[in-house]
């Protein structure tokens, strides 16, 4: 649904205001993360599969795989356009649905556990609202908190995911037992968490390598840093880290309201160029949905 803004720089949070965060959940998240907060819900999420590779049981699937080791970018891009797919278009779309249908069908081709599948649909939640309360131009309302909750709640029932929490604090902290539990060393962690590094590099020319490894280390915690096996980061680089996201969160406070959304709008996408013109979701991820793509690979 098409909705415009309202008038000035906080438009489209007057908007949200005037929405109800369960009705209308998938109109409020996908201004939150379409219109508002385009760049840095894409900087959450790509920390968010991050830290679910911590777990030793979802790095172990992964690297069974193969994917990671020999389509790291694929494996991104096939994950983060079926997600935004069902953001720009809802879940009961045709699109969402198709999305729908090919993460389940990649999903079924692996014994993945009920508590795997609910924590990884903890990331998408609250990370991205974690890093906008950081680093974003504004803090998020309430309504975008919980729509954020609702959409993503609805979306793991559609994967068929088991004891979905009801309310935002119990599912809030569904993930951090989980993450109290289950993050420790492996080293499966830790050649996962190295590929995906090694693709995060990928994206910059490779005289800022080092700068760049460095620079994830800075931003993850303790706890990430000790399940990949990681050095710890430096504080003075995670400072000026900090400083920079915020620096560009308070000159993005003066810039004129996004009147389009970019939820697949993505210029990292570097596997299906052009995307979505001439693609559709049933194209991305498994060989069965195309031949010519390569082995099945789950999203996480």
């Amino acid at each position: 649904m098409d909705i415009a803004p309202g008038r000035g720089r906080y438009g489209w949070l007057r908007r949200v205001e005037e929405l109800d965060p369960v009705r209308d959940c998938h109109t409020i998240h996908r201004i939150t993360a379409g219109y508002e907060f385009p760049w840095d819900y894409q900087r959450a999420l790509e920390f968010a599969l991050f830290r679910t590779y911590c777990v030793p049981t979802i790095s172990a699937l992964l690297a069974r795989t193969g994917e990671f080791e020999k389509r790291p970018q694929k494996r991104y891009d096939d994950t983060s356009l079926l997600m935004s797919e069902m953001v720009e278009h809802g879940y009961d779309s045709e699109r969402g649905r198709e999305s729908l249908r090919t993460v389940n069908r990649m999903h079924a081709q692996y014994d993945i556990s009920n508590d795997d599948m609910l924590y990884v649909l903890t990331t998408f939640i609250y990370e991205p609202i974690e890093w906008i309360d950081t680093y974003g131009w504004r803090r998020l309302h309430p309504h975008e908190r919980l729509a954020t909750f609702h959409f993503y709640s609805e979306v793991g029932k559609r994967m068929g995911i088991k004891d979905i929490p009801e309310s935002y604090t119990e599912f809030a902290q569904f993930k951090l037992d989980y993450e109290e539990r289950t993050f420790h060393f492996s080293e499966d962690n830790r050649r996962i968490g190295t590929y995906t590094l090694d693709l995060y590099c990928s994206w910059f020319p490779a005289a800022l390598t080092p700068a760049v490894r460095q620079g994830v280390f800075a931003l993850l915690d303790a706890r990430m840093a000790n399940a990949f096996g990681f050095p710890a980061g430096s504080p003075t680089l995670e400072r000026a880290a900090v400083r920079a996201l915020r620096t560009k969160a308070r000159v993005e406070r003066f810039l004129p309201t996004r009147k389009h959304s970019r939820t697949t709008a993505d210029a990292g996408n570097k596997t299906y160029p052009g995307y979505p013109v001439g693609y559709s979701p049933r194209d991305l991820g498994t060989q069965s949905a195309s031949p010519t793509r390569g082995c099945p690979v789950p999203t996480a």
